[in-house]
């Protein structure tokens, strides 16, 4: 049977819930009510012939009627003559629409997150009336995201830590793991000169509003044993700030960039040479020391899409690196040690020279095979060492 009962009727209801609507009308939202569903009914020939399924049909919608009030129509049949079919089925009001799907107590506290809201960041409300089902999901942190907002509202780039913000019951881990939400309500409150617009996302969420933000880091090597910086025989792996490596100009001719620990950490002895260990995607942490333009770059990664990528996103820091052990003749020489890319990059890498471009576009084309890739650490170390002694 195709006619509407009253579990559709139901789910028609449910699905404007799913959506927000029921909850956003409670914040001066569109106004949904008196609302008439969908309703499917017998035609004259399933009158006729079915009729008996028909009265149960009409049954079943009286007996569920309360939460929605039906509208009737009178058909006269010359067989069955004059009755009374459902022609139209209409809620009323919201209660009556929360009633038949439950959610009265769910609808009270969203409401009471608007009053709450209302009170003490009425500029929130629009949003509130956008994000209802997300405002519901947060209710119980709700009053101290509120907190949160009135705190930078009257602190605007604060230049403190996280953890330094002393407000009752507010604790790093609520403000981190809220950064996305948070994000949008202060974007909607703050003026316009507390928000740096050029950081954005989760990452960027300490930097846009002004708080202190854990120190990028930069780890190098030096690998030429009479270059020391620090008075100690130990190996010279050092970690530094980004602002304290901006700061520096180590007294050496070339750095290497490789993207895996273990060939940092083993990388041979080079004379007059550093190594630094990337950090895949992202090189804000090496942006600011500008002495690396006055020094040959060499920058080692997996044979890859990605890795290629990754190097066209270097150069837009350094462009003057220089790839090495990313080349044709490296990849084949390795044949028996290729992995599986599991997701390459398609794009069109724009800094990449011919000789790398013919290759990147060989890997995405699947020249050699499906998604055939490198991974630098299955480069043997005498191959390392010869190519060294060739740059």
């Amino acid at each position: 049977m195709t006619w509407t009962t009253p579990a559709d009727l139901k789910n028609q209801v449910q699905k404007l819930w799913d959506r927000g609507l029921l909850l956003a009308s409670m914040t001066g939202g569109e106004s949904l009510f008196p609302r008439r569903l969908t309703l499917k009914g017998p035609d004259s020939r399933e009158l006729s012939e079915r009729f008996p399924e028909v009265r149960d049909w009409i049954g079943q919608l009286s007996a569920a009627a309360g939460p929605y009030r039906i509208e009737w129509r009178s058909v006269n049949h010359r067989v069955l003559g004059n009755n009374e079919i459902p022609a139209a089925i209409w809620i009323d009001q919201l209660s009556d629409a929360l009633g038949l799907i439950g959610k009265r107590r769910a609808a009270d506290q969203f409401a009471a997150l608007v009053e709450l809201t209302r009170d003490k960041q009425p500029e929130l409300l629009p949003w509130l009336t956008k994000r209802s089902m997300r405002a519901l999901e947060l209710a119980e942190d709700w009053p101290r995201l509120l907190e949160i907002v009135g705190w930078l509202l009257k602190h605007p780039r604060p230049a403190i830590y996280l953890r330094q913000i002393d407000l009752p019951g507010v604790h790093t881990k609520l403000i981190e793991g809220h950064r996305g939400v948070l994000a949008e309500l202060l974007d909607l409150v703050l003026p316009e000169d507390s928000i740096d617009g050029t950081h954005t996302g989760i990452g960027g969420f300490c930097r846009r509003y002004g708080f202190l933000d854990k120190p990028s880091r930069v780890r190098f090597r030096m690998l030429d044993s009479n270059v020391r910086l620090l008075p100690v025989e130990a190996d010279q792996d050092i970690i530094l700030t980004q602002s304290a490596f901006a700061s520096l100009d180590l007294p050496v001719s070339k750095v290497f960039i490789t993207e895996n620990e273990i060939n940092f950490l083993a990388f041979p002895d080079v004379s007059d040479a550093v190594v630094v260990f990337g950090a895949g995607y992202g090189f804000d942490n090496l942006a600011a020391a500008t002495w690396l333009h006055e020094k040959e770059i060499y920058y080692w990664g997996d044979i890859d899409t990605h890795g290629f990528a990754i190097l066209n996103q270097l150069r837009g820091f350094l462009p003057h690196v220089v790839s090495f052990l990313m080349d044709q003749r490296t990849l084949l020489a390795h044949r028996a040690l290729w992995g599986v890319e599991m997701q390459p990059e398609t794009g069109t890498l724009t800094r990449l020279n011919s000789e790398e471009s013919a290759l990147y576009d060989k890997l995405r084309q699947n020249h050699w095979g499906e998604r055939v890739r490198l991974e630098q650490e299955r480069i043997g170390f005498d191959f390392l060492r010869d190519v060294l002694r060739e740059l």
